[in-house]
């Protein structure tokens, strides 16, 4: 009822401004509307699509779906039809009130391919291999043989005016070989098979099937602009695209790395790394622009760059892709829906022929990927639901179609149909994948998978985007350099590396070097151990900058705090006062950092090579605090073959007291612990070893084990006060010991 509601006022606006057109006619200034008109095209768009897209979300389908049903409702397919005048004032066919929606549409296009590049997971396609490329090779060139054999059968009235059959065979092909990534995604997330073997192995085929896709438009679009199709001018446009993807993919990565870190970690003021974004995207579309190909290859392919880089934070992402989906989308789509003219559905010839291109694609595009899966190796079950998920153009198919309706290679009707099939397939694709997902068995080796991933979902270290490392020339700070570096080396995270020392010399420079070589040597081994102890690939080389600005410690730090670290390590002489207080050196370093900061103190330091076969006591209590201290330590005894002995104290009893016959609420809480700390030691491959203790001073089992291993790792609290504090526990177990403790603190 709302939503008729809504709808109907959007409508009303429309009837007013048609109204205002007829006032102002016999003026002479209907010219003064051109920009109201043009507000009134946006919001429109913006109104009628959000509330269908909700409408059709609330159905189980794509929010794009409503867009598109919403440029439907205000174009030539009914609006046009009720109410020609109204649709003629709202979306006027003048070249210059045209060209203004019109940009922005195109606009929304690059928009649109920046997203489903920064989409694309070439992990992900690396990680299920044979499969994914057996899929999408088959699952591409059975569809397109289907679609160009079809073009060259079209009748001539089907054909743009230059009769280029060639073309929009090549285009009606491509646009029958394609799924929307967008689309198989979401259904392969809402039905929890996005870490399932087979959804994988859906959403990798699909990638792969889109990035050919976009190579094959960009060579078709290319001959549609070189005039007459030659072998010369084919091959310049392949040499060109091939020259282009090579430089993208080897030096433009680290272009487009060092382009964003430099924003991100240069300007003060914001959204500067977004500004970076749309200007990659744009400098990359003209790239492909000056080869003679069209613009949306390097966007995409922009967008593939930058979903890669390692400092590109989920906060970032969400910023773009906020102003993509409620903007350029609904603007895009809506467009596309007003091109369109259903009405020429009426004729019988037109619904045989849209019904005809329909089962092809349906037909063709199932055939292709369920013989790409049985010879992937997948099972009939799993190549039957792979069919299903592949069928789904979405909104992949409709920014083809409009880009060939634009480029003169599609005419108005083929258009409209291309639209119908895609709405149609799209639609029809949710419940039918669901279906055949639901009948898909979880195999034994498959669920410990997925346990292993639920405590990487729930874990501190596998959700670190970027770490920052503040160090001086002591040994605290050599050997927290070495343990920054292990777990940055874990996922290839980048740190940035802060010599807090106030020298500006030569034996400083010499120093930072010191810090960088043993980041390099640390990360190098904890990748290693990554591989070997997963089934996941080689985390990548870790990216080290050096923060150098600030006349004071503090200055330094605080100015490269704001740029977006998950984790800050601290590591200087100066740490811990005599008494075994933390210092106000530290106090100023640490300062209002807003995240997680794990601190190295110890009055006599050893050599940063004890680390390698090291013992670590790791003192539990339950909490998520101790918990993310665990696994800290888990992923530094990974790498360097340390021995790990958690303890957990009860302070439930003391020790003389006697355990009661029947579990008690304590001894199960205990165990509960135990076997979560146990199980996530077993995720990074550890073998530890277990301890409980009673006692009502909780800090006493602590100092009593802490004398018999090298380092301790805890997991903290950090407590308000004018001097760095995290509690009393942690005050006297520096107190009463004089070796190296890491405080993780939250």
């Amino acid at each position: 009822m709302r939503l008729a509601v809504l709808l109907a006022g959007a409508l009303l606006l429309a009837l007013t401004g048609h109204a205002l057109a007829a006032k102002v006619a016999g003026t002479g200034a209907a010219h003064s509307l051109k920009e109201p008109i043009f507000i009134a095209e946006i919001v429109l768009l913006l109104v009628t699509g959000r509330l269908l897209g909700e409408f059709m979300v609330r159905l189980g389908q794509p929010s794009v779906m409503g867009m598109l049903l919403a440029g439907i409702l205000l174009g030539h397919s009914v609006l046009g039809a009720l109410w020609p005048g109204a649709e003629k004032f709202l979306f006027p066919s003048t070249p210059d009130q045209k060209s203004m929606i019109d940009g922005i549409s195109q606009l929304g296009i690059l928009m649109l391919l920046l997203l489903t590049g920064m989409e694309t997971d070439l992990k992900l396609v690396r990680k299920v291999g044979r499969a994914a490329v057996a899929i999408s090779l088959t699952g591409i060139a059975v569809p397109f043989i289907c679609g160009f054999t079809l073009g060259e059968l079209l009748p001539q009235s089907f054909l743009p005016g230059g009769g280029q059959r060639l073309v929009t065979a090549l285009f009606l092909g491509t646009a029958l070989s394609i799924s929307s990534i967008k689309i198989v995604a979401m259904v392969v997330r809402e039905m929890n098979f996005m870490r399932r073997n087979l959804g994988q192995i859906i959403v990798a085929s699909a990638i792969m099937e889109d990035s050919i896709g976009w190579i094959i438009i960009a060579i078709t679009l290319g001959i549609a602009t070189s005039g007459k199709p030659d072998l010369m001018s084919v091959a310049r446009i392949v040499i060109g695209i091939a020259l282009f993807l090579g430089f993208s993919f080897t030096l433009g990565r680290r272009i487009v790395f060092a382009l964003i870190r430099w924003a991100n970690d240069t300007f003060k003021s914001e959204f500067a790394v977004v500004t970076m974004i749309l200007v990659i995207m744009g400098s990359m579309a003209l790239m492909t622009a000056a080869i003679g190909v069209q613009t949306v290859l390097g966007a995409f392919i922009a967008g593939v760059l930058i979903g890669e880089s390692p400092i590109l934070s989920k906060h970032i992402d969400q910023q773009l892709r906020g102003v993509i989906t409620a903007l350029f989308m609904p603007v895009f789509f809506g467009m596309s829906g007003i091109s369109a003219d259903l009405t020429i559905l009426v004729h019988p010839q037109m619904l045989l022929l849209t019904a005809i291109l329909l089962l092809i694609a349906s037909l063709g595009k199932f055939a292709g990927a369920f013989a790409g899966g049985l010879l992937g190796g997948l099972k009939p079950s799993e190549s039957l639901a792979l069919g299903c998920g592949m069928n789904a153009r979405g909104s992949t198919e409709v920014i083809v179609a409009t880009i060939g309706l634009s480029m003169g290679a599609l005419t108005q009707n083929l258009f409209t149909m291309i639209v119908t099939m895609a709405v149609i397939t799209t639609t029809a694709m949710p419940p039918m994948l669901r279906k055949a997902l639901s009948s898909i068995p979880l195999g034994k080796a498959e669920r410990e998978r997925l346990e292993r991933e639920e405590l990487d979902e729930k874990g501190f270290i596998s959700n670190l985007e970027r770490i920052l490392l503040a160090v001086d020339d002591s040994a605290a700070g050599k050997i927290t350099s070495r343990i920054a570096g292990s777990i940055a080396g874990s996922r290839g995270m980048p740190l940035t590396l802060v010599d807090v020392d106030r020298a500006n010399n030569k034996d400083a420079v010499e120093e930072a070097d010191s810090h960088e070589r043993a980041i390099k040597d640390s990360a190098k081994d904890s990748a290693e151990a990554t591989a070997e102890t997963t089934d996941e690939e080689k985390p990548r080389k870790v990216d080290i900058t050096r923060q150098g600005k600030g006349d004071t410690p503090e200055a330094k730090v605080a100015d490269a705090a704001q740029k977006g670290f998950g984790l800050m390590f601290v590591g200087i002489g100066k740490s811990r006062s005599k008494d075994g207080e933390l210092t106000q050196e530290l106090t100023r370093i640490v300062g209002d950092f807003p995240g997680p900061v794990a601190v190295l103190v110890c009055r006599d330091c050893p050599d940063p090579d004890f680390l390698d076969g090291a013992d670590i006591l790791v003192p539990v209590n339950g909490t998520d605090v101790s918990r993310r201290g665990a696994e800290t330590a888990f992923v530094l005894a990974r790498s360097t073959d340390a021995s790990v002995t958690t303890l957990y104290v009860s302070a439930s009893a003391t020790e003389n007291d006697k355990r009661p016959a029947r579990p008690s609420p304590t001894r199960r809480n205990e165990a509960a612990v135990l076997k979560d700390i146990a199980q996530l030691a077993q995720r990074y491959d550890l073998d530890i070893r277990t301890a409980v203790a009673s006692s009502r001073a909780a800090d006493a089992p602590i100092r009593k084990e802490a004398p018999k291993h090298d380092l301790i790792v805890m997991g903290v609290s950090r407590r308000p006060g004018k001097v760095l504090f995290f509690g009393n526990m942690a005050a006297t177990l520096m107190k009463d010991w004089d070796g190296p403790i890491l405080f993780v603190s939250f």
